[in-house]
């Protein structure tokens, strides 16, 4: 079981607003741009070219620059990053809700299972297990993984069109807010099922879901830029993602460790996964969970950035 990832691999195709031919991948590709060209979609606003070269100007302002761009254009952001999904259940009968339904089967069997492993009471393991695997796979694993492919498999749309880079980053973040909207039924149907509420604390939910997107974000600049010119960083990155998927408390709890649970803190998935998941389990996160998430984050914000302004110019090459 690869319990880092909980779905098959999506689709990376791209399209605008108006129907979509059925011919295949690139017939959409073709789609894009030519409806970006009508202005059917909102293209990016592309200036004369300067009178100085960029080579001569900061990468760091183009960096920014290309950012920018990118969020004028959230719009087709938001239409690939569904039309990914749509694409990846195309012909189902079902669809996206088998999102949901997969989720439900794994999140049942594995509460009974380890319940049973760990003596723990159903009541209280399975709702701590199914909020904690979806936060895991969708918010975590799921995204730090899927960044290190976010610029390789679009390659087809950035070779096609001059678009901004960092729009497939935010389709990548718009994916995979999707498939977090459908999974994350599963732990609200369970807390239903055995009448829990967080209550008004879980409202402190709220801006650490706006660090992970950020944070998604910065990744898919980072691990994007890296993966495009080092092919062996996906698989590096799955196999830390899978030995920190057992180091971490998921499917079991740091209140088992007891005042052996010291070290967690220097887990940097620990904290990212506390200032949501404690919220959302009726807990108040720690200041020094919030600092060390926060701080975390700094670098992550701050190393992405460096390495996309160092690599944006060769990522059209290496691709």
């Amino acid at each position: 079981m690869n319990a880092s990832l909980g779905r098959p691999a999506s689709v990376m195709p791209v399209t605008g607003d108006h129907a979509l031919p059925e011919s295949g991948d690139e017939s959409v590709e073709a789609a894009l741009v030519a409806g970006a060209a009508n202005g059917d979609v909102p293209g990016p606003h592309l200036p004369e070219p300067p009178d100085i070269p960029e080579q001569s100007r900061s990468r760091l302002f183009w960096a920014l620059k290309d950012i920018g761009e990118g969020l004028r254009l959230w719009r087709l952001a938001v239409s690939l990053g569904w039309l990914d999904i749509r694409l990846q259940f195309r012909g189902s009968r079902v669809g996206p809700l088998w999102l949901t339904l997969g989720t439900a089967v794994m999140i049942g069997s594995m509460g009974v299972l380890y319940s049973r492993l760990f003596h723990i009471v159903l009541k209280d393991y399975l709702p701590y297990l199914s909020i904690s695997m979806i936060l895991w796979q969708i918010g975590i694993a799921g995204v730090t993984q899927e960044a290190c492919n976010c610029f390789i498999s679009a390659a087809s749309s950035i070779r096609a069109t001059r678009l901004p880079f960092s729009l497939q980053a935010l389709r990548v973040l718009v994916r995979n807010s999707v498939v977090f909207g459908y999974n994350i039924i599963v732990p609200v149907a369970v807390y239903a099922v055995f009448g829990l509420l967080p209550g008004p604390v879980a409202l402190l939910a709220i801006p650490g879901l706006a660090i992970w997107a950020m944070n998604a974000f910065a990744f898919c600049l980072l691990f994007g830029s890296v993966a495009a010119r080092y092919r062996d960083i996906p698989p590096i990155v799955a196999s830390v993602v899978q030995v920190a998927f057992y180091i971490t408390p998921i499917i079991w709890s740091g209140r088992q460790l007891g005042a052996k649970g010291w070290w967690l803190i220097l887990n940097p998935f620990y904290a990212l996964l506390e200032i949501v998941r404690q919220p959302l389990t009726g807990d108040m996160p720690s200041l020094l969970i919030w600092g060390v998430a926060i701080g975390l984050s700094v670098l992550l914000w701050l190393s992405g950035l460096f390495v996309f302004s160092r690599s944006r110019a060769q990522l059209a090459f290496w691709i």
